[in-house]
């Protein structure tokens, strides 16, 4: 049995044009780190691409900072468990389908991301950009996903208790600083 994702090598890519987020110069070490947990948790799914909950979960998972902006204790666990039940029940319905935003049309088979995967990581790198650093932090990503309402990781928010409007404020704040 193959992966949904598969494991090509960056000059296949190249040749076909496909463009995958870990090829990206930008990436520094963390989001680098994410975005393989992510990769991981979609194989493991049997997801075919990696989604917005994916980038969350593994967010959670690798970068102190991020768990930081959830003040840790229940609302973190509550949400983990949300994370974990997509793999077991909850989120099954979200295998058949391509995440994406609504506002422009899908591509059935890109490589890797969602197309709202890969419109939160673009706009992580500007976020960056916009407050002076490069490359881009796991905060900048958290902060590009939660401001999509269709986001699968603010549905997973939603569901924990999470308001994403007030974790959207709070790291606009901190980034401020």
């Amino acid at each position: 049995m193959h992966p949904r994702i598969p494991r090509q090598q960056a000059q296949e890519l190249q040749e076909q044009g496909v463009h995958r987020a870990e090829n990206d110069v930008r990436l520094g070490a963390g989001l680098a780190v994410v975005l393989a947990g992510a990769r991981r948790r979609a194989v493991r799914d049997g997801d075919r691409q990696i989604d917005t909950a994916h980038l969350l979960h593994s967010l959670l998972e690798s970068d102190a900072e991020v768990r930081a902006v959830f003040d840790e204790g229940p609302r973190i666990a509550r949400l983990l468990g949300y994370l974990v039940q997509r793999s077991i029940g909850y989120g099954l319905r979200w295998q058949s389908a391509v995440e994406d935003s609504g506002g422009v049309p899908v591509v059935a088979e890109a490589a890797g991301l969602s197309p709202l995967a890969a419109g939160c990581m673009e706009d992580a790198h500007e976020r960056a950009a916009r407050h002076g650093r490069s490359p881009a932090r796991g905060t900048d990503l958290l902060a590009a996903i939660v401001v999509v309402p269709r986001a699968r990781a603010v549905e997973v928010l939603e569901r924990a208790g999470i308001d994403p409007r007030e974790l959207s404020a709070r790291l606009e704040a901190s980034s401020s600083r």
